[in-house]
């Protein structure tokens, strides 16, 4: 059995079933699975690890990832260390939780890994100073700006004295060889930012904020960065990752973008568009991310 910290609950008369935030729709398509498990490698491919900016990630005994999807994240830090002794996802979807515990099962760490349906926007279901570690990766796909002050101040609770803050997000990406790809990201960075996703309607409309949030409403003094840029050329392995997801990514975002932007009465043209200048010989384009971490002050 896992030596887990027990549930803290929330007042019976606000335990009501809530529709996801979640930019996709329908969360339960096979594209948008696919999509997430691709996501999740591509991320810890880019950054070099699950912990890279870490310098002992070992010193985690209790690690949670908030919006944990199908799980790889957490099951990699678990692989990569032995030493950590518990490893929580949350996850409003019990579709994706489902396939993060048999994911867990199938890779043998489920004595250390639990993954448990929980709505983070509500409330962390955890007793105060549960973990050494809180992680985040990608909420730009659920968070609205006005809700981050109160997820990370859950964050700063459930986080013990001295543990760490984490997060990681991603650029909308503006620099492609690719007209269609361009004019695609710009209507996706149009639904974010009018959706209330992105604070302001440039890229890095989330990244450059996640220092100031962290050290305004998750009790860290002293915030630090790092940024990281993935090149996607033709013909590479790293190419490969990108056209799957943005074949993905434009199909299962297009109901959002329907319901916050002006899409064109020709986007199935300008996507397929898109898939034809990926696949060119010459392509190159560059994705951003930046994580942001710091230590909680007490």
């Amino acid at each position: 059995m896992i030596d887990q910290p027990g549930p803290r609950r929330e007042p019976a008369a606000s335990r009501r079933e809530l529709h996801s935030t979640y930019f996709v729709q329908d969360k339960a398509t096979r594209d948008e699975m696919t999509r997430l498990r691709l996501q999740e490698q591509m991320l810890t491919r880019m950054m070099g690890g699950v912990l890279p900016e870490q310098p002992d990630p070992s010193q985690f005994e209790r690690v949670l990832d908030v919006g944990c999807g199908t799980g790889g994240w957490l099951i990699e830090v678990a692989k990569a260390y032995p030493s950590i002794k518990l490893l929580v996802g949350v996850d409003i979807s019990k579709l994706m939780i489902d396939f993060a515990r048999q994911q867990a099962k199938d890779q043998q760490v489920e004595d250390r890994v639990e993954f448990q349906v929980m709505d983070a926007l509500r409330m962390l279901q955890f007793p105060d100073h549960s973990f050494h570690l809180v992680n985040h990766r990608l909420g730009m796909g659920w968070l609205r700006t006005w809700e981050w002050p109160k997820l990370l101040s859950e964050y700063e609770r459930v986080t013990r004295s001295s543990g760490t803050i984490r997060i990681t997000e991603s650029d909308i990406a503006t620099v492609s060889s690719s007209p269609a790809h361009l004019r695609l990201n710009q209507l996706l960075l149009q639904a974010f930012y009018r959706a209330g996703n992105f604070f302001t309607a440039q890229a890095d409309g989330l990244t450059s904020q996640l220092a100031a949030l962290l050290h305004q409403y998750a009790g860290v003094w002293d915030p630090q960065t790092r940024s990281y840029a993935q090149q996607y050329q033709a013909g590479t392995p790293e190419w490969q990752s990108c056209y799957d997801d943005c074949r993905l990514v434009f199909r299962t975002t297009l109901p959002f973008m329907r319901k916050w932007t002006q899409v064109p009465d020709d986007y199935e043209q300008i996507y397929q568009q898109m898939l034809s200048e990926l696949q060119q010989p010459d392509f190159l384009a560059t994705w951003n991310l930046l994580t942001a971490w710091g230590t909680k002050g007490r």
